[in-house]
């Protein structure tokens, strides 16, 4: 994997900048320079400050550098306009239409201010909550509590038998595509149990050779994926339909629609394509 150009940070940039890259989000969607040509390829408005663009944040964070350039994360006004040559798109339009590293500093940036603007007060005492200088904490004052930024871990899994792969498909999902087993690690859970349960609750298969994979980032809003691979060990196909829409095996040489090729089930679908055809 190569290195990431991005290097996370809260203090001062390493070098003078003629601009920071904004990260700016009115409610889910991120502000970004339209195509000039008509194409498909976004990019971030860059700015020494949003209001040169005539555009006001609520709040604003530090994120670090990108390629050398500052960068920020902003919350928006629900009704904040597009400056003249700007859209406000969804990150999830925004997958696979944008800068891959651009897409990660997104990512983290609608995380860090999905934080920020939940974390104005303390829930303990109901005292305004100060931001840390040297960590990304919320403090406060009077009561000492202390607020992190919340990560909400879930698995996802390809399970083989074979040259069968099992894939689910959610309503939500666009037409014909199906994706992988997924879901969130319960309290007391490790990963490869809540890889297991998942798997059984959705589907009544049971798994073996649980073996992780990788992890990949998830902001909607602030999760982490991690990714497993597992081979098939028993049961029958049974699909809990209050998750799911459809579950089935699929032939390695009859695959449905896949997800994007920059998601987590992806590039466990690819590898274990890459596998067989060793």
């Amino acid at each position: 994997m190569p290195p990431s150009r991005f290097r996370p940070g809260l203090g001062r940039p390493s070098a003078p900048a003629p601009g920071i890259a904004w990260f700016a989000f009115r409610g889910d969607e991120l502000l970004v320079r339209a195509p000039p040509d008509g194409g498909d390829r976004f990019d971030v408005p860059v700015a020494a400050d949003l209001a040169d663009l005539g555009v006001v944040a609520v709040r604003d964070q530090p994120l670090g550098e990108l390629d050398g350039r500052p960068c920020r994360s902003a919350e928006l006004a629900q009704g904040a306009p597009a400056p003249e040559g700007h859209a406000y798109v969804s990150l999830r339009r925004l997958h696979g239409r944008i800068d891959p590293e651009l897409f990660d500093v997104a990512g983290t940036a609608y995380q860090v201010q999905h934080w920020d603007r939940a974390h104005q007060y303390c829930a303990a005492c109901g005292a305004e909550l100060e931001a840390g200088q040297d960590e990304r904490v919320k403090r406060c004052v009077r009561c000492a509590s202390n607020y992190f930024p919340r990560i909400t871990p879930a698995t996802i899994v390809l399970v083989e038998d074979g040259p069968r792969v099992l894939m689910t498909r959610q309503a939500r999902f666009p037409a014909g595509m199906y994706g992988l087993v997924a879901g969130f690690v319960e309290p007391g859970e490790t990963l490869e149990a809540c890889v297991a349960r998942e798997v059984h609750e959705e589907t009544g298969v049971d798994v073996a050779d649980i073996a992780y994979f990788g992890s990949q980032p998830w902001p909607f809003p602030h999760q982490i994926m991690v990714g497993f691979t597992a081979r098939y060990a028993g049961g029958e196909l049974r699909v809990d339909t209050r998750e799911l829409e459809d579950a089935r095996w699929f032939h390695r040489d009859a695959l449905p629609l896949l997800p994007p090729p920059l998601s987590i089930a992806r590039k466990l679908v690819d590898a274990w394509l890459a596998r067989a055809a060793r």
